[in-house]
């Protein structure tokens, strides 16, 4: 949806006049003031939140989130969406897809940090 957001304004943005363009960065700016984004900060480490001995699927879902805020939600929730949906069919195990689950969660954690 973003990526969406974005196309469109600059594509407005390209058919505006010098003038119009101005405008549009100066409310922007005066947006921005007013609308701040509050980011609290985010751990770069993995947090421990231990794994119950019963869990379902959309528990561990929630809790590798917890213990991996630092990761994009939607990419990892797009990949959690097929295991759990395995789960749902019938066709693995909750523990086998919670096993899956913590080792794409862990996988999606040191691509993100082998990149920097």
């Amino acid at each position: 949806m973003s990526d969406d957001i974005e196309q469109a304004l600059l594509k407005a943005f390209r058919q505006m006049t010098p003038t119009a363009r101005c405008t549009l960065v100066d409310f922007a700016d005066f947006l921005s003031q007013r609308y701040p984004v509050v980011t609290t900060p985010v751990s770069e480490q993995p947090l421990q939140v231990p794994r119950p001995v019963e869990e379902s699927v959309i528990a561990a879902i929630r809790r590798l989130a917890r213990t991996y805020p630092m990761l994009d939600s939607d990419n990892v929730f797009s990949a959690a969406t097929t295991l759990m949906t395995r789960h749902v069919m019938g066709q693995q195990a909750a523990v086998e897809v919670i096993d899956e689950l913590e080792v794409m969660f862990k996988a999606r954690y040191d691509d993100l940090y082998r990149e920097e």
